[in-house]
């Protein structure tokens, strides 16, 4: 979709060129009249009503500045740069966005990307000219890999006017927007102050167009610094519109008829839940005919993670409840498959429902896929479902199943609870009861942003409604994602309890960030996991059962000596805060923190957790000593 999208906006691709393509990629006819309604909203020679729009007549740095206000943008995410001034300079004289300044291209990244998480609305950043585009490198992966709707602008030095060598310029031959391209949708350099505005909106609609995902646009020096420069300022919902397209109707009635007649289904509901709105509408499918039901290991939990009809998890080929899957569906979520050849021999049959047809038999043949919006092709499928049946056929179907997939997620759940208790009074701490009191302590309608991999989290609920804790996370695995995520997360939801959960090799990628939410006023409280460990490394090394693990020696893994005191690393920035080294420390630590919090402050818990899992006793590193080989002592 992405190189029909970039086809059509470059016109090399015709109008019945891109609806034959989009043909082919699986939307129907009707879906993809719809989509190119859209795009062409974008055209320059699309007339609209003056009342549509606006003239603003400045320099290149006010158009960029006015069109990103009446797209929406109340933010901009931010590490300053000179070649920027342009931009700056006119972001200045505009009070209704206000600037949130990241001490690294990182940090910037991931606010905007946890603001666009946690509101689903397009998030606008700016970062410095080639070497800030390029230490963007990870955060912006994680962007890509989730789907997120970025805009992500930069300043350009033009290597192409005299001299091909020039400073923070890109490399003789080379354009800015090759350092990125991969990690975005669409990548474009502005050189033309007259098209700052167009090429804007097209950026803004190319990031929300579903699957969204981040753009990024480099303006030139001279084209922000440009005065007397006139353009068109356009509201946003004169050029993004929601993407509501439905599944073809024949298709979401055979998907009916399989489910109804399955006799083993299992449903796994993805992202594009969270994306659609449409958790309400998965309860509601899986308590029609009680359908054991997974959420996806994904950036969210799209189905309640202590409902009685979730059951954790799935893997091709398992069986449920002593019987082999016969019928699995997923809503939105990621194609299975990582790094290993997989067979489909076992696999049942398979039904893909979703807007993104990248993920739609990328590893594994389905025997039915249905293109369109998650929340749209589960409301069709509801009432198509109740139209096939009667009441008493409905009950009966339900009645079948629920009793066993209800006691079946009981007992797992209690198994659960009998291990994790056993290590409540464990020292140092265990995960499990650190896990245990946050669950206890904390909001139940808290967001956790969590980056970390070896926490403790069976014990909350959680989901997307108001009553349940929402969990967000990024399926990247770059680290530094956390703290600036969290900020974009509290920025977007203010009246709304965010705890980052973070380990601690975590955030020594990205501890920059408590100066911004202590300048800000952002009230998180940051709860640091500390086992002195690289842990999930660690435990990959353990299983590979080489040297690593017969002699206990791990190379590169050990975090301590010396130890990092993350309480004085947060206070050197603003944030105060604590070490909790024993299990009973842990409530009043929090309670201090939560009250912080309403107090208006971020506040910051540094808890001593135990290691797990093989290797966890080591703490060999390869010992080295410059100081000691010296022959001069200077």
């Amino acid at each position: 979709m992405r190189s029909i999208i970039t086809g059509y906006f470059n016109n090399t691709i015709s109008r019945r060129g891109f609806v034959k393509n989009m043909l082919a990629s699986g939307f129907t006819l009707k879906s993809a009249d719809s989509i190119i309604k859209s795009l062409e909203n974008l055209k320059e020679e699309n007339i609209l009503n003056e009342s549509e729009y606006r003239t603003v007549t400045g320099t290149g740095g006010d158009l960029l500045v006015q069109q990103i206000k009446d797209a929406g943008v109340k933010y901009v995410f931010t590490n300053t740069g000179s070649y920027e001034v342009g931009f700056f300079d006119a972001l200045v004289k505009e009070p209704n966005i206000q600037l949130i300044l990241g001490l690294h291209e990182g940090i910037v990244i991931s606010m905007a990307d946890g603001y666009h998480r946690i509101t689903k609305e397009p998030a606008f950043a700016n970062v410095h000219v080639i070497a800030g585009t390029a230490q963007m490198a990870g955060q912006l992966y994680n962007a890509h890999k989730d789907y997120s709707s970025l805009i992500v602008s930069a300043g350009l030095l033009d290597n192409e006017i005299f001299s091909d060598d020039i400073f923070l310029g890109p490399s003789p031959g080379f354009d800015q927007k090759e350092i990125n391209r991969q990690f975005t949708k669409i990548s474009w350099e502005v050189k033309n102050a007259e098209s700052i505005p167009v090429m804007t909106r097209r950026g803004f609609k190319v990031a929300m167009t579903q699957p969204g995902g981040p753009v990024y646009l480099a303006y030139s020096n001279y084209a922000l610094e440009a005065e007397n420069v006139k353009g068109d300022i356009v509201s946003g919902e004169n050029f993004m519109i929601p993407s509501k397209i439905n599944g073809a109707p024949e298709l979401i009635e055979k998907m009916a008829k399989m489910l109804i007649e399955a006799k083993n289904p299992i449903i796994i509901f993805g992202d594009e839940v969270w994306k659609s709105d449409a958790q309400d509408k998965a309860v509601e499918l899986a308590e029609l005919l009680s359908l054991p039901s997974v959420p996806a290991r994904e950036s969210f939990r799209n189905f309640p993670t202590h409902h009685p009809l979730c059951i954790g998890s799935y893997s091709p080929g398992m069986t449920f409840i002593g019987n082999n899957v016969d019928l699995l569906i997923t809503f939105g979520a990621k194609d299975f498959g990582r790094d290993r050849v997989t067979s489909v021999e076992n696999m049942p049959e398979l039904v893909k429902c979703g807007i993104n047809t990248s993920d739609i038999g990328r590893n594994y043949p389905f025997n039915l896929a249905v293109v369109g919006s998650v929340k749209e092709i589960l409301i069709d499928l509801i009432d198509c479902i109740k139209g096939m049946l009667t009441e008493e056929r409905l009950k009966s179907i339900k009645d079948s199943r629920y009793s066993d997939i209800a006691e079946y997620t009981k007992n797992s759940r209690s198994r659960f609870l009998d291990r994790a208790k056993n290590n409540f009074n464990k020292s140092p701490i265990h995960p499990d009861r650190l896990g245990y009191e946050m669950n206890r302590m904390l909001d139940k309608n808290a967001v956790i942003v969590s980056e970390n991999f070896g926490g403790s989290y069976d014990f909350f609920n959680f989901g997307l409604r108001e009553s349940e804790t929402m969990w967000m996370f990024n399926t990247g695995f770059s680290l530094g994602w956390g703290v600036g995520a969290a900020i974009g997360a509290k920025l977007g939801e203010p009246n709304r309890q965010v705890v980052l959960s973070i380990g601690d090799g975590s955030v020594m990628y990205s501890a920059s960030g408590f100066w911004t939410q202590a300048r800000y006023g952002i009230p998180i409280i940051n709860i640091v996991w500390n086992n002195k460990n690289y842990q999930t490394v660690r435990n990959s090394f353990n299983r590979y059962s080489g040297n690593m693990a017969e002699t206990g020696h791990y190379a590169g893994i050990y975090l301590g000596d010396p130890d990092i005191d993350f309480v004085k690393l947060a206070e050197s920035q603003g944030v105060e805060g604590e070490k909790v080294t024993s299990p009973n420390e842990i409530e009043p630590a929090l309670k201090r923190g939560i009250q912080k919090t309403k107090d208006g402050k971020p506040y910051l818990i540094d808890v001593l957790v135990a290691r797990t899992g093989g290797g966890a006793e080591s703490t060999w590193y390869q010992k080295f000593d410059l100081a000691e080989k010296r022959i001069k002592k200077v």
